[in-house]
């Protein structure tokens, strides 16, 4: 049934289906029955799926990675379908529109996604009030704010936005993830280099302290997203820095500039353009950097694995190598609405290796 009317809704502009079909979502769950239905559909009937990380109960390791639910609009809708967690943004200290349209592309012959959208959100102030009034509501879901810069924020002055963000989501999110990987907005990717990494992580964990304390909440987890396009000597780099700073993780990975061995005609791939690569061809570049990781630090640094995961095959091979959980994107987009219950079920008949 998803196959046919995700055939319907691939003849339209991607980004377009994108809000119909979350916009449609939340419309049917405004009828409460409905509503409890889905949830049951989608509900795990594995319960054994918890895991604390961080301090924090995730209710199973299957999450949804940013840029899904950049402003916080679908909490309770991706609730109902019953991920463990939810990445919200990229989100900047101010609003800004993103590229220009069409910035988001499907290559069905590969299950991968090209997007362009240049962290289009609504800003930190209206983000931050729509997480406070939704978490009000009581909800198990753990969700984690993944932060970044204006574009028209110099990188000299990026650690300053990040600092923004951070005060002002501090309240309201679980977890933390710096934003240093997107190829679109330029020059964001200089900020995975060790002095400018260090600058805005240092400044972050003062911070995070600051923030905490006896009668105040906990520090808050922070994890850095990293691009799959490294070479092995700077992910070293970001791990040594991880390590000195202490970070509580790494997110492996965002998307790709590659678009080697892809099955989409040429012409295809030009007329598209610039953009990250999302999806099925990222699986390997994702598992290997995951596994370089897991052998390097011998599981000291958190993993969440994030890059082609489809099944429960998919995660149970990152889960195995050392990743902790695990973030789908592309994969929601191609598989459908019950991908956590499918990944679950996967999962139960894995032979069972990880217990990160």
């Amino acid at each position: 049934m998803y196959k046919l009317l995700r055939n319907i809704l691939f003849l339209f502009p991607t980004e377009n289906v994108h809000y119909f079909s979350m916009n449609a979502l939340k419309l049917i769950c405004r009828i409460s029955f409905i509503k409890n239905w889905l949830g049951r559909r989608c509900a795990s009937e594995d319960d054994g799926k918890s895991k604390e990380l961080f301090g924090l109960l995730f209710r199973n390791p299957i999450g949804l990675g940013a840029g899904f639910d950049k402003n916080a609009l679908y909490l309770s809708e991706l609730d109902t379908l019953g991920f463990g967690f939810v990445e919200i943004g990229t989100v900047t200290p101010l609003p800004q529109p993103g590229n220009e349209k069409p910035r988001l592309f499907r290559l069905p012959k590969d299950k991968a996604l090209i997007n362009r959208m240049g962290f289009n959100n609504d800003g930190v102030k209206t983000i931050a009030e729509r997480v406070r009034k939704w978490k009000a509501g009581k909800s198990g879901l753990i969700v984690g704010g993944n932060i970044g810069k204006n574009k028209i924020t110099s990188n000299e002055e990026a650690w300053k936005d990040y600092e923004t963000c951070f005060r002002e989501l501090f309240d309201c999110v679980d977890y933390f993830v710096v934003n240093v990987s997107s190829p679109n907005t330029p020059a964001l990717r200089e900020l995975q280099e060790k002095v400018s990494l260090r600058k805005i992580l240092a400044t972050l964990q003062t911070v995070n302290q600051q923030l905490s304390g006896p009668g105040k909440e906990n520090p808050k987890p922070i994890l850095v997203k990293i691009a799959p396009d490294l070479s092995w000597e700077q992910i070293d780099d970001v791990i040594d820095l991880a390590i000195e700073i202490k970070l509580d993780g790494l997110v492996a990975t965002n998307t790709t500039i590659s678009r080697e061995k892809l099955k989409t005609e040429n012409k295809k791939i030009e007329k598209i353009g610039a953009g990250g690569l999302s999806g099925l061809p990222l699986a390997d570049r994702s598992t290997a950097i995951i596994r370089y990781i897991g052998e390097k630090t011998k599981g000291k640094i958190c993993i969440i694995a994030s890059g082609g995961i489809f099944t429960g095959k998919d995660a149970a091979e990152k889960l195995d190598l050392g990743a902790s959980l695990v973030q789908v994107w592309t994969g929601f987009i191609y598989e459908g609405p019950f991908i956590v219950r499918k990944i679950l079920r996967g999962l139960s008949v894995q032979p069972q290796k990880h217990t990160h």
